[in-house]
């Protein structure tokens, strides 16, 4: 009983936080259609918060406003570098937890019909948010924010190896460490531009040679063109006869059904493999600049490791205090990957030298 009532004080401090969240991001917003769709979802937020409020009452549960101050203050100070789409995105996707919390609370005997009927609309309402962010993020370039910190989490932690191996051979050389590390991290750097680039490239030439074909398939030939509609409904999990009478009454209503296996990407080829390709270098600053600066190898690479502790924390923490993941999670998942291989290219450096007594 203790945990259920828990649940009901915390679906209402979460919606309590996104309404003066969101209302605290249309404020600053310039872009007026943003701005009133931010406004008209902390609107819905705080009726969301109302509705447990009252099922709170209902259970004899006292509730006492928890404002997370610090979420809403380092969103606003994110959405001076970039959109606020982009940022109410990563915290909708956060908030998927939370929807399948609602729905496995739809489905105890805790609330009447009335009450889960209203509960249902509360969960239409939270995907509908995720779905309407999600694309207009992708207008604001929230594809080139996710390349940003792929890639300059790929740069600290593949260079991070690269060093601590290099270190257990040359530890008396750290400038030989730190320029092959360099190296390492711009033939690193232009590999993962170019691999984003022809990625999404090829995504679009896919989506491209596709469209035209189905768009010359429902020109010369509807019919058949209506059945690779319904098999890709019921490629997509949807029951073969729900397949066959939506495709019946989209047929009926004379309407473009061509639209609707048409495939687009939005991402731009170019903006994908330079963010990640300068991200990437970003990130090969940190383990590598002080083997520039120690004398020797075994004394820089605690300062390299440091850095990237402090680079890979810092990341994270933005990124779980943004989506609401819990941040000690987020980091020990980003800083225990990369330490991983720090300490096993370290132990495979080691064993090279042993084995073949190079040292410099």
């Amino acid at each position: 009983m203790e945990n259920f009532l828990n649940l009901i004080e915390k679906f209402y401090q979460g919606e309590i936080n996104d309404y003066h969240l969101y209302l605290a991001l249309s404020k600053s917003q310039k872009d007026e259609e943003l701005k009133n769709r931010l406004s008209e979802i902390a609107q819905i937020e705080k009726n969301h918060s109302l509705f447990w409020k009252k099922i709170a009452k209902k259970y004899n549960i006292e509730l006492k406003d928890k404002i997370n101050t610090s979420k809403i203050k380092i969103a606003a100070f994110l959405q001076k570098f970039i959109s606020a789409a982009i940022i109410v995105s990563l915290l909708e996707a956060g908030e998927n937890s939370t929807v399948k919390e609602y729905y496995s609370f739809l489905k105890s005997n805790a609330l009447d019909e009335k009450e889960k009927a209203i509960l249902k609309n509360i969960i239409l309402e939270e995907i509908e948010h995720e779905s309407v962010f999600n694309k207009e993020s992708k207008k604001f370039g929230a594809n080139n924010v996710r390349d940003f910190i792929l890639g300059m989490n790929d740069g600290i932690v593949e260079i991070l190896g690269t060093v601590a191996g290099l270190s257990a051979v040359y530890f008396a050389n750290p400038f030989l460490v730190g320029i092959s590390g360099s190296i390492v991290g711009i033939a690193g750097a232009l590999s993962m531009g170019i691999g984003a680039f022809i990625s999404v490239r090829s995504q679009r030439q896919i989506a491209q040679s596709k469209n035209e074909r189905n768009e010359m398939l429902f020109s010369v030939a509807p019919k058949r063109a209506i059945e690779v509609l319904k098999q890709d409904l019921i490629d997509s999990n949807i029951d073969e006869n729900i397949a066959t009478e939506i495709t019946k009454k989209l047929q009926d209503s004379n309407t473009d059904l061509s639209k609707f296996l048409t495939q687009e990407v939005e991402e731009n080829e170019l903006k994908s493999g330079f963010f990640t390709a300068i991200a990437y270098l970003i990130g090969v600053l940190f383990p590598v600049t002080p083997f520039f600066i120690f004398k020797t190898s075994i004394g820089a690479l605690p300062f390299s490791i440091l850095l990237a502790f402090l680079a890979l924390s810092s990341v994270g923490t933005v990124v779980s205090i943004v989506s609401g993941i819990s941040i000690r999670k987020k980091i020990f998942e980003m800083v225990t990957s990369s330490f991983f291989a720090a300490a096993f290219s370290f132990g495979f450096g080691k064993l090279m030298q042993i084995l073949f007594h190079v040292s410099v």
